[in-house]
């Protein structure tokens, strides 16, 4: 899961940091939509925040040498962008005993572009492609919702940033996302696993190359590879 980073304090919950990479709000990660303002809770109502959000996410990532090369693998498989590229930050939580993490559950808050969500994600069944619950709602104020956490106790643990843009193709149902982070960039791929699959194996993959780990975990297996001190995993200087 994501490593056991607790800073010493989050003034503002930092995350939002757009194109000039400087922070303004809170930002947090989720899909499935109750609308959030200050003193009231409107009527829920649901909307995911992607069209591939439901309760249980069944995906595989694949490294790749860079963007350009994950659009050329995806084009020549007819895919075509969706949702175009956007910055994406990240903020995890948990109790103050960590009983999110030893449980292997995920409690996010996410803003991509102008949009937010609050995330759970239930521990994961790994095998050749990993499945959990995943329960999301869309915020309209991120930073209600960090406030809220608080209040109930949770607190950030991790953050993590990347640029994300979403690919479809006409005739299929499931997504792929082409995830630039710090750390590298990498494919994902959600769907059915016979969907996975064959789409894996179109754009050139073998089932050697699935990636079933978090984002949280690969960065402290980067970390420790690059004898790095684990501590958030931000982008130190905008990517065009």
């Amino acid at each position: 899961m994501h490593p056991q980073v607790r800073p010493s304090h989050y003034d503002a919950i930092n995350l939002a940091r757009p194109e000039g990479l400087e922070p303004p709000a809170y930002w947090f990660e989720a899909s499935r939509s109750i609308h959030l303002s200050y003193g009231r809770v409107l009527v829920p109502l649901y909307k995911p925040m992607s069209a591939a959000s439901s309760s249980r996410e069944i995906e595989i990532k694949l490294r790749i040498e860079d963007a350009a090369e994950g659009r050329r693998r995806l084009e020549r498989a007819g895919f075509q962008i969706t949702a175009p590229r956007v910055f994406e930050a990240n903020l995890v939580f948990d109790a103050e005993d960590g009983r999110l993490r030893a449980a292997g559950t995920l409690l996010r808050v996410r803003q991509a572009g102008q949009r937010s969500a609050l995330t759970f994600k239930g521990p994961a069944v790994f095998g050749r492609h990993k499945s959990r619950e995943e329960l999301e709602i869309e915020l309209s104020d991120a930073s209600v919702a960090a406030q809220i956490l608080s209040r109930l106790g949770f607190e950030p643990v991790f953050r993590y940033e990347k640029y994300r843009t979403e690919f479809r193709h006409p005739d299929q149902a499931g997504l792929v996302t082409l995830d630039e982070t710090p750390i590298g960039d990498f494919l994902e791929l959600e769907g059915r696993p016979d969907w996975i699959d064959q789409t894996a194996s179109r754009l050139g993959f073998t089932e050697p190359d699935y990636i079933t780990a978090s984002y949280g975990s690969l960065y402290a297996e980067y970390c420790r590879t690059h004898q790095m001190t684990a501590a958030e995993m931000v982008f130190r200087e905008k990517r065009p």
